[in-house]
């Protein structure tokens, strides 16, 4: 057996430049890096040396360039990952929540923390969390409930079994999800003499399941029964590359469609059968097909609470659920009819199966009533001095906006409201992380996006309370040439959550700046992001905001648009309930009677 001498950070990185996925690409498409003591030695120089194979790409905080990192995957449909090394301590754990996000997701992403001494010889290193009563607790098993796969590389030839089944884990369908390899920090350095086959350029196939066939057989016994089907789009559509099939499937057979967050765009909002968003930030027209369907057929969705009302929307009393997924976790939800399979492959078994058997689509006026409502809140108002809506800027970005354009948010107000209102026309052009809804994704994930599809115009909205909570990527952004659109829509506080506060009967608290102990704050937001390098505006209008987009559209440097909005103002368009515990004993009038249309609507649950 012939050998290579190599570190194990240096083997590491030689693997990873060499696994590749079926388009001939390597997997790992770069290496998001902050370096500190605990890997800028081993992994430092291991990069270093595979620099001109392995792009690396350094960050500015150890979470948002895991965002990146996520964002690129999910982009690209997870055919693709990148990975990100932190060194140990603070730095690790700064990844934590954005491996939660990569495990609610579905997502791959290599995270390569540093971690202490396999040694123990400088016990405790710099950063070390003690267990008083476990030697063998670091910092890093803090990743262990949040990752598909969790190892500790405590000797170098450990990664002859491990980065195999990390490989394995990230590309696997139905197990996908983040891996964390924790790397110690003094085994980095150490050498072995690893086999030259180990480092040999492996082709990663994305894998299809079949159905079982019983599992088919009762699928396409319910689906003939049924009388008024519907089917939950959801982000595995996207993940199997199956849009085209679904289209293919509900025109054949006359099915209507709804779609989830992460499912949105894998219909074009102008097919005659795609029906809307659904759920709590759904279009009035998908949620009266969902209520009134006799069977729900989720294709690749997890049925969130956002999906599903909280599982007060499907209501006729004769409904049952389909779940077409990859995963049995998700398929077998809710006594759920499972049938685990790849969604492309389930959609084509089913047609086949169904022959020409058609249902009759719900009356077109929903969806014509329904748009004609949003057209009507996205609108430019009338009267160019007053203080815009969300809506009306969502419709001022929809207007300057083209179909290649991704339109890309996480958390607050504007998930909801593009959920309902925006109108996505290709596949993959309806970016939202509200898998997780974490704040602060929105930039790092922008440039994410960006460098997954350089193609692609990408727009990202965001409220001033994410932008406050993470954007030091746009500094990246503007290093790396990497030319984003941000628009900050500035409601002076934390707008979504003051008005949910408000709808269960809170008083108004800590959530504007105005009701908090604070001094009033007034941040200059674009003034912050020049200093990052962006070209950054404040405009006053919508009528300016659509100038500012055009030329935004023209420039060749990322750019940021800020405009005050109200904070108020919510779509009456659509939605749906959302079960938010309200306290049972209070002594405010308007909390005692938020709890009694709680427990009213808690009766609806099925």
């Amino acid at each position: 057996m012939t050998t290579v001498r190599l570190t194990a950070a240096q083997a590491m990185m030689r693997y990873l430049a060499n696994q590749m996925n079926e388009d001939g690409e390597t997997f790992i498409a770069g290496v998001w890096a902050i370096f500190g003591h605990g890997n800028v030695a081993g992994i430092g120089e291991a990069l270093h040396g595979v620099r001109d194979k392995l792009a690396t790409y350094r960050g500015q905080n150890e979470q948002s360039m895991a965002h990146a990192a996520i964002a690129y995957a999910k982009q690209l449909g997870r055919r693709r990952a990148m990975a990100v090394t932190s060194s140990i301590g603070p730095g690790a754990l700064n990844m934590v929540t954005a491996a939660a996000l990569a495990h609610v997701n579905r997502l791959p992403v290599l995270f390569i923390p540093g971690d202490v001494f396999a040694g123990r010889g400088p016990d405790p290193v710099l950063q070390q969390i003690e267990d008083f009563s476990d030697g063998a607790v670091t910092a890093n098993d803090c990743f262990r409930p949040v990752s598909r796969y969790f190892d500790r590389i405590t000797r170098p030839e450990q990664l002859l079994t491990a980065l195999p089944r990390a490989f394995r884990t990230m590309t696997d369908p139905a197990d996908c999800g983040p891996v964390t390899l924790a790397f110690c920090q003094d085994v980095q350095a150490e050498a072995y003499d690893y086999p030259e086959s180990f480092f040999d350029r492996k082709i990663w196939r994305w894998r299809r399941p079949r159905p079982d066939a019983d599992e088919l057989a009762r699928a396409v016994a319910i689906m003939r029964a049924a009388k008024k089907p519907v089917i939950v789009a959801g982000g595995g559509v996207h993940f199997s590359g199956a849009t085209a099939t679904l289209a293919a499937f509900v025109e054949k057979h006359g099915i209507p469609v709804v779609e989830s967050q992460a499912g949105k765009s894998a219909l074009a909002w102008d097919h005659p059968l795609n029906f809307g968003p659904v759920g709590v930030t759904g279009a009035s027209s998908a949620n009266a097909v969902a209520s009134d369907a006799d069977l729900v057929i989720g294709i690749g969705t997890r049925f969130q609470d956002f999906t599903t009302g909280s599982w007060a929307l499907f209501q006729n009393p004769d409904r049952q659920i389909l779940a077409l997924n990859v995963q049995a976790y998700d398929s077998a939800k809710h006594d759920a009819v499972p049938l685990v399979c790849d969604a492309r492959v389930g959609l084509e078994l089913l047609s086949a199966a169904l022959g020409d058997h058609r249902f009759d689509a719900p009356d077109a006026d929903l969806k014509a009533e329904w748009f004609a409502r949003a057209d009507a809140v996205t609108a430019a108002p009338a009267d160019g001095n007053a203080l815009p809506t969300d809506m009306q800027v969502i419709g001022a970005v929809q207007r300057a906006s083209r179909d290649n354009t991704v339109v890309m948010c996480a958390a607050g107000t504007m998930p909801g409201e593009l959920h309902q209102l925006w109108k996505a026309k290709l596949p993959l052009s309806y970016h939202m992380e509200y898998g997780f809804s974490c704040m602060g994704y929105e930039i790092a994930g922008g440039l994410g996006i960006k460098l997954a599809e350089p193609e692609r115009d990408i727009i990202v909205m965001v409220g001033d309370g994410s932008y406050m909570m993470m954007n030091s990527e746009l500094a990246t952004a503007v290093a790396m040439g990497v030319k984003i659109t941000v628009v900050i829509t500035d409601n002076r506080g934390y707008g979504c959550i003051n008005r949910l506060q408000m709808a269960t009967g809170g008083a108004e608290f800590n959530n504007l700046y105005a009701h908090t102990n604070v001094n009033p704050m007034a941040i200059d937001f674009a003034a912050h992001a020049a200093a990052m390098g962006a070209s950054a505006t404040k405009v006053a209008s919508i009528t300016e905001l659509e100038t500012a987009l055009a030329k935004a559209r023209e420039a060749t440097v990322t750019t940021m648009i800020v405009i005050d909005t109200d904070p108020y103002p919510t779509p009456e368009t659509g939605g749906y309930w959302w079960d938010v515990a309200v306290p049972q004993v209070s002594v405010r009038p308007e909390v005692n009677q938020a709890r009694a249309a709680y427990e009213t609507a808690l009766k609806e649950r099925r």
